[in-house]
């Protein structure tokens, strides 16, 4: 009996001791909980404030419309009308013709952007260019110009009569309508790679610095000289960033606006609808149909998304399989 009750005593006593222990491990895991909560709060407050709160006023605003009953003479109501607004959208021949129009922009301007950006920084690397941080300067201060700006100054470029190029060309009996009817994209393309250019260069940049070096060394010392070494070394390290520059390239090329929306006034081959950003800026105030730009955001919306989301698996499908290959 007195064994017996030792056990059941220093069992007793135990319980307390294990109790406390998980009061303590449970107060443990509220703190880091607690304290993760505490650093995710902005990143939170600012996805709701900028991105879920315009994207939810865009979707209800897109399912209503004003009317106004008795032949326009009766006070405006606010009606469902269901996905009406969207189904005029994706039957409107300018909302689909602007939709190709920024596909062909895709096209020309996002390999030329990736190309070129990371050619200017393999070639900064490599050590060729002399004074490299006013090279960089250079290049980069091109994005520091604000956009319109930038769209102000090639339209001084782009004007006949006012234009020291085109004059140029006039003397050397070369006759350029940069706003003509195939030559106004190119020029978009060219205002956009000379605003961003230099900011990718730097991305491709930063991420060349850190290759390791061993390896380029290594490159070297197997016979492969600063092409080989550029394109077959350098090049697959840095994937992982030509994908992040592309996917963004992409994703700010499907809002095009800017630009078309200065150069509209000099060129007839750009109207006030020529992109989907157009569009929706059209239909907001000019026509004054808030429920068809807010549904023709949300068509972009998902559009940008589900492009971005294609990139991201096709990426690392090509990861995978290279993977599985080794």
């Amino acid at each position: 009996m007195t064994a017996t009750a030792a056990a059941a005593g220093a069992a007793a006593a135990a319980q307390p001791a294990e109790v406390s222990r998980r009061r303590a491990r449970r107060s443990a895991r509220r703190r880091r909980h607690g304290a993760a909560g505490v650093l995710m709060a902005p990143f939170f407050v600012l996805l709701t404030l900028v991105f879920l709160v315009p994207v939810g006023t865009a979707v209800w605003l897109s399912f209503f419309s004003a009317d106004e009953p008795g032949l326009g003479f009766g006070p405006e109501r606010t009606v469902f009308v269901g996905l009406r607004s969207y189904a005029a959208v994706l039957t409107d021949p300018t909302f689909l013709s602007g939709l190709g129009t920024v596909g062909l922009y895709c096209v020309i301007y996002i390999p030329l952007m990736v190309i070129g950006s990371l050619a200017l920084a393999l070639l900064l690397d490599s050590g060729v260019v002399r004074l490299r941080s006013w090279a960089q300067l250079g290049l980069f201060l091109p994005h520091a110009v604000p956009g319109i700006i930038a769209a102000l100054i090639w339209l001084y470029l782009y004007t006949p009569g006012i234009s020291p190029v085109i004059e140029a060309l006039g003397r050397a009996d070369l006759t350029v309508d940069f706003l003509g009817l195939h030559t106004t994209l190119p020029s978009i393309v060219n205002i956009a790679l000379w605003s961003n250019l230099g900011y990718n260069m730097v991305v491709f940049y930063a991420a060349l610095q850190a290759v390791p070096r061993d390896v380029l060394e290594a490159s070297v010392v197997d016979g492969a000289g600063p092409v080989r070494t550029a394109l077959q070394v350098k090049a697959p390290l840095v994937r992982s960033s030509v994908v992040m520059v592309a996917m963004f390239t992409l994703i700010w090329a499907l809002q095009l606006f800017t630009e078309p929306m200065l150069l509209h006034q000099s060129s007839q081959m750009i109207n006030s609808r020529f992109s989907p950003s157009m569009y929706i800026y059209d239909a907001a105030f000019s026509r004054n149909n808030y429920s068809l730009a807010a549904a023709a955001s949300v068509i972009l919306l998902l559009l940008t998304i589900a492009l971005s989301y294609g990139v991201t698996r096709w990426t690392n499908r090509v990861d995978s399989a290279e993977e599985n290959t080794r």
